[in-house]
């Protein structure tokens, strides 16, 4: 049975395993510097549907199809599904999953969406509720703008410290039995707001949140950055990312040589025109569904902490002039 260590970690007595994952990018991913990563890519925006969400929903059937199919698992051999998107009611995730007949569970975390589907899909697991699980999530560009932002005809002007929304979906099938990576432990993250309304400045927003769940999870775990072969952040972007550093100097913690940003990694910056870099459920879905995965199984990565954030925003609650509360989900990956 799972069990507390400290004040909120949560430790895998059981360690659930990460038996398979797939990965589903679009074009401007796909040229991207990982680019070989992915397990397939579409340069169709539509992929082959009449509309961006239904495009979205396809991602994530498609995600979820490849981690089943690369494990020779049904749809029946799963007995729990955690996902969740940025559309509005989650629609990605329900229309993407709804052939399936799968128990779903329905999530909104935001950004954070891939570690909370992960962390709460391995609390099942660990504790018998569910022997097999898949936590999956997803973002399209498209759709994302046409929700948070302009319909793209617009042509408005992004400043340099917004995001690129990535057009993607990641899945991973969690088990109490197999071989691969395992969930060692998971902190739940809290909202901290710090009074940010640029929605153009979503690092700035996220980046406490992620300072904050952190250092909680080395205080209570007492471990120091150096323990980790790598931390990965969600989608703080290149902004986020320096706003996190600052916010961890002052408290003593220094995490540079170990950090890498998953909104930093999976778009060229300079010949992508991407500005302060990517963002999106995709965006950690897609690098923890691929690239992370990869090197766990290499033996390139051993231990490593894993971070999504998220602005727990909505359309309603910009257009109302209120603040971007920040939230952020941890989870430790051993192998």
């Amino acid at each position: 049975m799972p069990k507390m260590l400290g004040d909120r970690t949560i430790i895998f007595e059981n360690k659930p395993r990460i038996i398979s994952y797939g990965s589903v990018v679009g074009k401007k991913e796909h040229e991207g510097p990982l680019s070989e990563e992915f397990d397939e890519y579409t340069i169709d925006s539509y992929f082959g549907e009449d509309s961006y969400e239904k495009a979205e929903s396809k991602l994530q059937k498609t995600a979820v199809q490849i981690a089943l199919d690369k494990v020779g698992l049904e749809d029946s051999d799963i007995d729990k599904m955690f996902a969740g998107d940025l559309l509005n009611q989650c629609i990605g995730s329900s229309f993407g999953n709804k052939e399936r007949g799968i128990p779903f569970i329905g999530l909104y975390g935001a950004c954070s969406t891939m570690a909370l589907s992960t962390a709460l899909a391995s609390l099942f697991v660990d504790c018998g509720a569910a022997n097999n699980a898949i936590a999956v999530t997803s973002s399209h560009f498209c759709s994302a703008e046409r929700q948070y932002r302009f319909p793209l005809n617009y042509g408005s002007q992004r400043p340099q410290t917004a995001q690129w929304t990535v057009t993607g979906s990641g899945a991973l099938i969690i088990s109490n039995e197999g071989k691969g990576p395992y969930i060692d432990s998971a902190l739940f993250g809290k909202i901290v707001d710090m009074n940010i309304t640029d929605t153009n400045n979503m690092g700035a927003a996220m980046a406490p949140a992620a300072a904050d769940t952190i250092m909680r999870f080395l205080k209570d775990t007492k471990t120091t950055p150096e323990d980790y072969d790598l931390i990965f952040t969600g989608d703080l972007g290149y902004v986020g990312k320096h706003c996190l550093y600052e916010l961890l100097d002052k408290e003593g913690i220094d995490i540079k040589c170990r950090h890498t940003d998953c909104g930093c990694m999976i778009f060229d910056k300079d010949a992508q025109d991407t500005h302060s870099g990517g963002s999106g459920c995709g965006c950690s879905a897609t690098v923890l569904a691929s690239y992370v995965m990869h090197r766990m199984e290499e033996g390139k990565l051993n231990n490593i902490l894993f971070i999504s954030t998220g602005a727990l925003m909505s359309p309603t609650s910009s257009y109302q002039g209120e603040s971007i509360p920040g939230i952020a989900h941890l989870i430790n990956i051993k192998i």
